[in-house]
């Protein structure tokens, strides 16, 4: 099972992450991964200025909207 944590610290919150989390659950229910891929909140990442932090496999992506889906390819390696 992958997991991906998303911040949910003031900065990210104000920067759009609700948005990202409601986009990568919709990601998931499409691709019918719900028993492959956990959502989780975290706490500041320290990359407060990039957009909303998404971290999975120790790497920090930063995610907005406009850029949830290619992301979220990214991290499944193209499933």
């Amino acid at each position: 099972m992958k997991t991906i944590r998303i911040c949910v610290g003031s900065s990210c919150h104000v920067n759009g992450s609700y948005k990202v989390v409601k986009a990568l659950n919709q990601l998931i229910d499409q691709r019918e991964l719900g028993d492959e891929v956990e959502l989780v909140g975290s706490f500041c990442m320290g990359k407060c200025t990039e957009g909303v932090a998404v971290e999975c496999d120790d790497i920090i992506y930063a995610v907005s909207v406009e850029n949830v889906e290619e992301i979220f390819e990214k991290i499944l390696g193209g499933k």
